[in-house]
Order: C-alpha cells, then structure tokens, then sequence
C-alpha cells in the first residue's frame, strides 16, 4: 500500500518516466555519435566560412572540441529541449491536471493538506528528473569512449548534468506555479513554453541585435551551458539562480493554491 503522495505520484507516472528517459538516452547518444564526424579538419574549413554572428547564435563557436560539439546540439538543444517539454507538462499536471480532470476533491478527501499536497508533488518531480538525468548520464559515460569524449571527465560530464537537472527543475517549477495559482492546465503550459521560447531565443538570436545584448545573461539557456560546465566544471552561479528561481515557484505556487478557491 503506497501511504504518500510523493510515492505514488512516482508511482503512477512510471510508464511515463520510463518513455522520457528512453527518448532523452536515445535521442542525446544519438547526436553525440555524429562527435567524430566534426573532428574532420574539412569541417573546420566550411566552418570558417559561415558569418560568425550566425556561429554564436547557433552556439556553434566552438563546435570542432567534444565541449563544444556536445554543449551545443546535445546540452545546449535536443536534450534541453526534451527536459524543458517534460518538466512543462509534468509541472502543469501536478495541480491543474488532476484539477481540471475531476480528481482533486479525490485526493484532498484524503489526510493531506494542500501545501503538502503541493510540495510533495513538486518533490517527485523533482526525483522523476534526477533519475532521468542519471541514466542519461551513465549512458553517456558509457559513450564517451566507444564516441571519443572520454577527454571530457567523468566529473564535468556529472556536472553538466547537474545543470541540466536544475534547468528541467526550473521549467517544472514554473508550470506547477502557474498551474496550482491558476487551476488552469492551458495557463500552466503556456507560460512555461513562451518562457522557454524566449529564453532559447535570448540566448543566442536577440543578443545579436544591437542594444539586446543583455538578454542572454537572464536566459534559462545561458544558465544551463553559457559557462560550458563540459569544459569548467560547476558554475555555482547559474546554479544558484536555477535553484533559487524554483524555490520561489514552489513557494508562489503553494501559497496560490492554499488560498483559492477549487474548480473541482
């Protein structure tokens, strides 16, 4: 008999956990086998021939070093996306989704108050995400020779998968906020994606426009790999803005949803 919320959210959401890790695994080692194709010194020619603003919009500066290959198509894009679609649409269902499906009056008849309720939810998730990136991360450690990465270490491999948690972890936060204030599933996914959207667009796109410099310095995807954590290690500053930023959603989130009232 599963006595928490936390176990049996984990619980019922492991068919799920299994179909994302299975997709985050397949579609990263996927990109990262294509590494030794960029080694190829006639890669480094046609490089040099694309415009360098178009280069750093596309994160491709560097792109000829397993750092960079991987920061930038790996970390910086197909797995980042597919972590950020997760911890959306994972977020928005911890409230919203249960709300809007008839099922919450369900769950709060039980002994549990709505903060706890709330929080032990977000916890779950917060595991789902953690044991999606660890087999990620395995995975990719058991690619890095076979792929010819193996220069990049297995610690600032660990820790760009550290960011990447922390970064699914701040989507996931801000769709279950939006969600448990708004008791709205839609609101819950559409802020997060247009957050993310601009976010990815920050990063790269805007700052190339004069005067739009600064945006990257206040995107999610800076924060996850503008101090490529493949080559540095730990940036405990983008860290601490991710962390702090998700602690916040939970609190606005729980403290919204404690105080209205239920579409239930």
């Amino acid at each position: 008999m599963i006595r928490t919320v936390y176990a049996k959210w984990l619980r019922d959401s492991r068919r799920s956990l299994i179909g994302w890790t299975i997709a985050v695994v397949v579609v990263g080692g996927g990109y990262a086998a294509f590494w030794p194709t960029f080694e190829d010194p006639e890669i480094a020619a046609l490089l040099d021939n694309y415009p360098s603003a178009l280069l750093e919009a596309m994160n491709y500066t560097n792109i000829t070093t397993p750092e960079g290959y991987l920061g930038a198509t790996v970390y910086g894009l197909v797995d980042a996306v597919l972590l950020a679609v997760y911890g959306i649409a994972a977020g928005a269902r911890l409230i919203a989704g249960d709300e809007e499906a008839g099922t919450l009056d369900l769950t709060l008849s039980h002994p549990v108050s709505r903060p706890s309720l709330a929080l032990q939810r977000v916890a779950a998730l917060a595991t789902a995400v953690l044991g999606i990136v660890t087999v990620f991360w395995l995975a990719m450690l058991a690619l890095s020779g076979p792929v010819r990465f193996s220069s990049i270490g297995a610690a600032n491999l660990a820790a760009m998968h550290v960011h990447l948690a922390a970064f699914a972890v701040f989507f996931g936060t801000l769709s279950f906020a939006v969600g448990a204030a708004t008791g709205r599933r839609a609101w819950a996914l559409g802020v997060a994606a247009a957050v993310a959207v601009v976010a990815y667009a920050a990063s790269g796109i805007l700052p190339q426009v004069e005067g739009l410099e600064w945006t990257r310095d206040w995107s999610a995807f800076t924060w996850l790999n503008g101090s490529a954590p493949l080559a540095n290690g730990l940036d405990f500053g983008h860290l601490g803005l991710m962390l702090g930023l998700s602690t916040l959603f939970v609190v606005l989130g729980t403290l919204g949803f404690r105080r209205r009232d239920l579409a239930v």
